[in-house]
């Protein structure tokens, strides 16, 4: 069950939004949205202390699962462009975070015209995670106790 949280809490300067005091502000928070699986399917990245949107793409057919790697990585590289050291990013996706960690995306997406560009997107990913060192630290979102992450599009039902 998620906590009743105040948006923002008073007990919170380090942010706008409603965050326990377990998540860090100094962070961003990322998303995928997928519509079937596949789909035509996005994804975007949150900054926890303004609650600003930093980033996103798509929609474009994939899965939510590819679309929460993309992310990951997504993030990654941003930060790494912009010269930021002292964030974490949090993702509600243990399956992408492993995929990180592993440097390749364990889709069965199956390769059809419709899916090009998104597999062509997951390539250029991996490539990018086995050529830089450049690394944050990737924290399990806690939806659980937490409510939705930040990043959420909003379609669950």
């Amino acid at each position: 069950m998620s906590q009743n949280i105040q948006n923002p809490p008073d007990y919170r300067n380090d942010t706008v939004l409603p965050l326990p005091m377990q998540v860090q502000a100094r962070a961003w928070a990322v998303d995928a949205g997928c519509s079937g699986n596949p789909g035509p399917m996005e994804y975007q990245g949150v900054n926890l202390q303004t609650g600003q949107r930093i980033f996103h793409f798509g929609p474009i057919q994939g899965t939510n699962n590819i679309g929460e790697f993309l992310a990951i990585v997504h993030a990654l590289a941003l930060m790494e462009k912009q010269g930021i050291t002292d964030h974490v990013i949090y993702s509600d996706s243990v399956n992408a975070q492993i995929w990180v960690n592993k440097q390749q995306c364990k889709t069965k997406l199956e390769r059809t015209p419709a899916t090009e560009k998104t597999l062509e997107l997951v390539q250029r990913a991996e490539t990018w995670l086995r050529t830089h060192a450049f690394r944050v630290p990737i924290i399990k979102w806690n939806t659980k106790e937490w409510g939705e992450i930040p990043a959420d599009f909003g379609r669950k039902k």
